[in-house]
């Protein structure tokens, strides 16, 4: 099992808990179509083109049509979540719906109007919502937006569910440009939750520290600090970007890029990691900080960010094509290991964590990074696979077929990058959005982050 840090540990030991409870329940879905939907009957044959579309609208579905009807925020999985009911909404996962709802508006898979509105209610009811220093927790009650706790101490604000939300936030406030009201309003109350965000308060005091929680029940008993490689690179940078209350570079240097799975500089495959766990570690780590943030000749200090996540995902691919410990369906045609749901509650599959579980996520938000290894996995999911695994949500969250176990649920935060990271594949869209923010723009530079799509007028 890959060495991981002690806070990827702890939130992993809790969804997995949380999963064993509601694995194998009866799903309750509110889309009645739910009842009669026939992966038998999905259009055959198609192109290219017309797959990754396909594949893109049938997702956004789960943000649409399945999101919360009171908050309209993403629903934490499609299953009854962890005794909690059907109210769960999930911090993070709405982010990534946000940019979705972005590619679903320019696709015109829903009328521009008609996605701003639901976006306008959704930060209306957010701007009502538990914070904590202006920082959202994990979970939210989607009827009352109040605290779900995600942990007996986890009942504060999630610096790093924050960053994804914020992430898919600062993109709608760069999309949604028209003179209209409901598009003014809109950028202004996005305004006004991004201003208020009290980044620096997570480093309690300290210019050295970058904490994930803080509760006003338990304060800083969670003791996280956020150090990388991993999924958290995002938080830093848009904490770093924030207009009031922002971290400074030190943090970055003296926490993120101190820890023992940070630098890596070893071949796997004939390929270089240059950060990171060993063999990459699950490939969300490729994926959350990169629905926005473009690692297209990103670069800084300690790595070319594009190389990073293209290897990561190809010794990710390598090494299902090896397939060393014999799993039934690896192949070239069927790789793509991450944290996901499996056949015995949750879990964060790499190549140190396998234990033969495929996550369809994994290969299809690599889509910018391996184009046609990915669409080799596609064209499997879809074509061979779809009688198991195609839904009215797209695919579903995994499957092990040494167990013959075929997952019926989906989660929020496997759900959205798929979408979004095929749009960056096929347009960079969401990357474009999210690069021209001005705020974005200096807390890249800040950080002594290079890349083309910074202005070289923004200041720091």
């Amino acid at each position: 099992m890959m060495k991981i840090s002690f806070y990827c540990f702890f939130w992993l030991f809790l969804l997995l808990i949380n999963a064993n409870q509601s694995i194998g329940q009866k799903k309750k879905s509110a889309n009645k179509q739910a009842i009669t939907f026939n992966p038998a009957d999905r259009p055959k044959n198609l192109s290219d083109t017309a797959l990754l579309e396909l594949v893109q609208k049938q997702t956004f579905r789960y943000f649409w049509e399945f999101a919360h009807p009171v908050s309209a925020m993403a629903r934490e999985r499609s299953n009854i979540a962890y005794d909690y009911g059907a109210e769960v909404v999930t911090t993070g996962g709405t982010g990534f719906g946000i940019m979705a709802m972005i590619v679903a508006a320019e696709r015109g898979w829903q009328p521009r109007d008609s996605v701003s509105a639901r976006l306008l209610k959704m930060v209306k009811f957010l701007s009502k919502a538990d914070h904590y220093h202006g920082i959202f927790p994990h979970w939210l009650n989607g009827a009352t937006g109040k605290i779900v706790p995600f942990g007996r101490k986890d009942d504060g604000g999630d610096l790093v569910e924050s960053s994804f939300l914020f992430q898919g936030l600062l993109a709608a406030r760069q999309y949604f440009d028209k003179d209209t009201q409901v598009e003014k309003d809109l950028r202004n109350r996005i305004q006004w939750i991004w201003d208020e965000a009290e980044w620096d308060w997570y480093t309690r005091g300290n210019p050295n520290q970058l904490y994930w929680h803080w509760s006003p029940n338990n304060g800083w008993a969670m003791n996280f600090e956020l150090r990388g490689y991993n999924e958290t690179l995002i938080t830093y940078i848009l904490a770093a970007s924030s207009p009031r209350y922002p971290i400074t570079a030190q943090v970055y240097n003296k926490c993120w890029a101190q820890s023992d799975h940070f630098k890596n500089g070893k071949e796997y495959y004939g390929l270089k990691l240059p950060l990171g766990f060993e063999f990459g570690g699950p490939l969300f780590f490729a994926h959350y900080s990169f629905l926005g943030l473009d690692p297209r000749q990103l670069k800084d200090q300690y790595a070319d960010y594009w190389e990073q996540n293209v290897n990561h995902s190809m010794i990710n691919y390598k090494y299902c094509v090896a397939n060393p410990g014999k799993f039934k369906g690896y192949g070239e045609n069927s790789w793509g290991l991450t944290a996901s749901d499996t056949y015995d509650g949750y879990n964060a599959h790499s190549p140190t964590n396998d234990f033969g579980t495929i996550t369809p996520t994994a290969a299809l938000s690599s889509f910018p990074y391996t184009p046609e290894q990915s669409m080799k996995a596609l064209r499997h999911f879809y074509d061979d696979l779809g009688d198991k695994i195609w839904s009215e949500y797209g695919f579903t969250d995994a499957f092990n077929e040494s167990q013959n176990w075929y997952a019926k649920s989906h989660l929020a935060i496997d759900q959205g990058p798929i979408i979004v990271m095929i749009e960056n594949y096929r347009t960079g869209l969401i990357w474009k959005l999210f690069m021209k923010d001005p705020d974005v723009q200096k807390g890249l530079k800040k950080l002594g982050f290079e890349s083309p799509a910074i202005s070289l007028t923004s200041k720091n």
